[in-house]
């Protein structure tokens, strides 16, 4: 990663081990950047999900690395809004543009275009502020929740849920195609949903997540980078809980933001709580909220996404 990982921070690889059971996999490619001329970069390792485009988070994330790469050390991301303006390419890599808005005593700014095809896929402005004192300080208390340790994985669940002989084959092929993919993050839902029946629920739901594998303690921007990449997992799907009657064709985000309150640790549990106030013409909107398990709150976000239904949306039993 420009200006994090240095060949000597990988650990070696242990016989008979993965990588990622040392060095998360986050650190040593989803988020590496290749250096290629003065602020610009390229990503070329992409993790790609079902939808067969580039997720955004790891876009969000990786242009989070580019704008931090000519930022003082002292300085750390507090806020970034990105725009995802064109579908990306899994074939290809995507480069990272930097442009040095601003410089300031204790603030900076920088704006990112991530480039694939000769033309943008996502937009990125990020604000960087030096650590200071101020008595000014309240926060909403953290939900109450099962502890991460008293709950089932996503995979867990899965397989749970596989063995049930009465689960119906639609349903069985959808788990096994999710349990194929190799998230490089662990998630334990709080309220896992019901499989056999997709009832609308209230646009709220709860997760512990956090990065597999080690990133240590260290340089905060990394994790802040890895943070950006997990907030886009399962977010936007949060508008469509009261519409799981409805056929989507099509769903996107639109843009993404971040604002990063408190030091933290990817690498460890943290509750992501996530909740949708609003939904309609065609778009969602998203809020959500990273806490540290003591109860601190480290990031909060916003996203919206365009949802398109099927024009054969089932209809009425009655």
């Amino acid at each position: 990663m420009a200006g994090y990982l240095q060949p000597e921070d990988v650990l070696e690889e242990p016989e008979g081990k993965k990588p990622q059971d040392l060095r998360s996999v986050l650190v040593t490619s989803v988020l590496n950047l290749e250096p290629l001329d003065k602020d610009l970069f390229r990503g070329s390792h992409h993790w790609v999900p079902v939808t067969k485009r580039l997720f955004g988070g790891q876009i969000v994330g990786q242009a989070l690395v580019a704008a931090a790469s000519s930022v003082p050390e002292e300085e750390n991301v507090h806020s970034l809004h990105c725009y995802f303006v064109r579908a990306g390419d899994p074939d290809i890599p995507v480069l990272y543009q930097v442009e040095r808005t601003r410089y300031g005593r204790s603030l900076s700014a920088q704006s990112v275009k991530a480039i694939q095809h000769g033309v943008p896929i996502l937009t990125c402005q990020a604000s960087f502020h030096r650590s200071q004192q101020s008595p000014l300080h309240h926060q909403f208390p953290m939900p109450t929740v099962p502890v991460p340790e008293d709950l089932l994985t996503r995979e867990e669940l899965i397989h749970k849920y596989l063995k049930d002989p009465k689960l119906v084959e639609k349903h069985r092929q959808g788990l096994t195609k999710i349990l194929a993919q190799d998230v490089p993050i662990e998630i334990k839902p709080v309220n896992p949903p019901d499989m056999y029946q997709r009832m609308p629920q209230e646009p709220r739901q709860m997760f512990w997540v956090r990065a597999k594998g080690l990133i240590g303690p260290g340089d905060m921007r990394l994790h802040c980078c890895v943070a950006a990449y997990i907030s886009d997992y399962s977010f936007l799907g949060t508008a469509l809980l009261p519409h799981l009657n409805l056929p989507m064709a099509f769903m996107a985000s639109l843009d993404h933001s971040m604002w990063f309150h408190a030091p933290f640790r990817a690498d460890e549990w943290m509750l992501y709580e996530c909740e949708s106030h609003w939904a309609g013409n065609c778009r969602g909107l998203v809020h959500g909220r990273l806490w540290r398990r003591d109860g601190v709150l480290a990031v909060t976000f916003a996203q919206e996404g365009v949802f398109w239904v099927k024009e054969n949306s089932p209809k009425s039993k009655l």
